[in-house]
């Protein structure tokens, strides 16, 4: 599937927020659609996402919570919407070109990622 040039630029904006909340140590621990909203009421560049509903948010400088932060959006995302890899690998790169230590996050990641693949295996 194809998105619209504005479905790429609002996973920028996404993985650009997330990227400033992690660099502030903030982990929000419900990363889905349902908690983002729009600055502005048509979507532009510059306008933005917030993010809301910080009610299972911690702060943390552990690189593993903010990984598990981001395989529960990569979730949310590949389950309640369909075909969504593009967005995902856009929010993703947009976080690593902006987040200060993405790296080590993102190494993180791939070991939350297995670990969610052998729970899905073998429950």
């Amino acid at each position: 599937q194809t998105y619209a040039p504005e479905a790429l630029l609002m996973a920028k904006a996404i993985g650009n927020a997330v990227a400033k909340m992690h660099d502030a140590d903030i982990v929000h621990g419900d990363l889905t659609t349902s908690n983002m909203m729009l600055r502005a009421p048509e979507f532009h560049e510059s306008a933005g996402v917030v993010m809301i509903d910080f009610g299972l948010g911690f702060q943390s400088n552990l690189h593993e919570d903010k990984a598990v932060d981001l395989y529960v959006m990569e979730r949310a995302l590949r389950s309640t919407h369909a075909n969504s890899e593009p967005i995902v690998d856009q929010i993703l790169r947009t976080y690593k070109a902006d987040h200060r230590r993405s790296d080590s996050v993102m190494q993180k990641l791939a070991g939350v990622r297995m670990r969610g693949r052998k729970r899905e295996c073998f429950g």
